[in-house]
This record gives structure tokens, C-alpha cells and sequence, in this order.
């Protein structure tokens, strides 16, 4: 059997790969991991299942490739807003305006919530995600250390978890209610940052 990774890559095939994995994410944001199969994503695709094999070794290997361009989705876009703020306030003037966006439109927020699920479900998707919220937290770290200079690694490494965990934890509480005073915390926290009392 012939290793992937030995396989010489051509534009084509890029495509090919490309298409799939567009094919397996529309699939997750309608029907969730189970509507995810090789032959619904090849009839999505409008391709041979056995491509799926040929360029991913399989339907797990798609799953990861799925998985990992889904989260990209996903991370990517709030991470680099989060990173353009020029300080703390702008980033929670961002995190509020993002948030009923975010969490508003039914298929991403499907989309979320099935990462969770095929993450607790399957270790190896398990690992795709921890490796991408580590990179998303440690670009934070690094931003923080520019705005920041004096604060150690620890302290950067500490308050971009804080950061990372609280915007999620906004987002999946704002998803089960849409009433959800955010506001009033994003404010609590400006006024914390400005040394006030909240």
C-alpha cells in the first residue's frame, strides 16, 4: 500500500482533496458526523468513493481533514480580529460585535457544536482540535507580549488562556441563550481593566 505522503501532489489532486473536504463540511453543518459518509460525500462531490481512500487513506483520514479545515473556519477568523485590536478595549469592543454574529447563524453554530462532539467522541479529532486552540492561544500569548512587554511568560501564557476560555464560554452561552447579558460582562471587564470596581 501506498504511503500518502509518498504520493506526489498536482494541482488536480489538490483540487480533488479540496472538493471533498468542502463536500464532508457542508455535510457536518447540515446533518452533523453522522451524515458524513463516503458515499454521501462523494455524491456531494459528485466523485468516485474510492478517491476518498486514494487521497485520504479513508474515511477517518477524511473525518481529520475535515475537522482540521472546519476549525480553521471556525478559530481563524475570530482569532485574527482578536489580534488586530490595538489594546484590550478595542479587543472587547471586537469579541461584543462578533458575538451575536457568531453565534446567529444556525450552520456555524451547528458546525461548532459538532467539532465539540467528534472531539470528545475521537481521540484523533481530539488532538486536531487541542493543537489548534493551543496555536490560537499561543498567538494570543505572542500579542499580548507585544502590548505587554514587561509581563512574563507565564503571566502571558495565563491571560491568554483566561481570554480564549472566556470568549468560548461566552459563545456556547450565548448559543443556548440568546438573551445572555453579555454587554454588561464585556463592560465589567472594560471596567475592571480601567481599575475601577465592577
Amino acid at each position: 500500500m501506498t504511503n500518502l505522503a509518498d504520493r506526489p501532489n498536482s494541482a488536480r489532486g489538490d483540487r480533488r482533496r479540496e472538493q471533498l473536504v468542502d463536500a464532508g463540511i457542508s455535510l457536518l453543518r447540515a446533518e452533523g458526523w453522522p451524515g458524513v459518509t463516503t458515499r454521501a460525500v462523494a455524491e456531494r462531490a459528485g466523485t468516485n468513493p474510492g478517491l476518498i481512500h486514494y487521497h485520504f487513506g479513508g474515511l477517518s483520514g477524511l473525518h481529520e481533514a475535515i475537522f482540521r479545515s472546519a476549525t480553521d473556519l471556525i478559530i481563524n477568523p475570530l482569532v485574527a480580529e482578536l489580534l488586530a485590536a490595538p489594546d484590550e478595549r478595542a479587543a472587547l469592543a471586537m469579541v461584543g460585535s462578533m458575538l451575536p454574529e457568531a453565534t446567529g447563524d444556525e450552520q456555524a453554530t451547528r458546525l461548532a457544536a459538532e467539532l465539540i462532539v467528534g472531539a470528545m467522541r475521537d481521540p484523533a479529532l481530539g488532538v486536531v482540535l487541542r493543537d489548534e486552540l493551543r496555536q490560537a492561544r499561543a498567538r494570543i500569548a505572542d500579542r499580548l507580549g507585544q502590548v505587554h512587554p514587561g509581563w512574563p511568560p507565564a503571566l502571558r501564557t495565563g491571560v491568554a488562556t483566561l481570554i480564549a476560555a472566556s470568549i468560548d464560554g461566552l459563545m456556547l452561552h450565548h448559543m443556548i441563550d440568546g438573551e445572555l447579558p453579555a454587554g454588561e460582562a464585556l463592560a465589567a471587564v472594560e471596567e475592571l481593566l480601567q481599575g475601577g470596581r465592577p
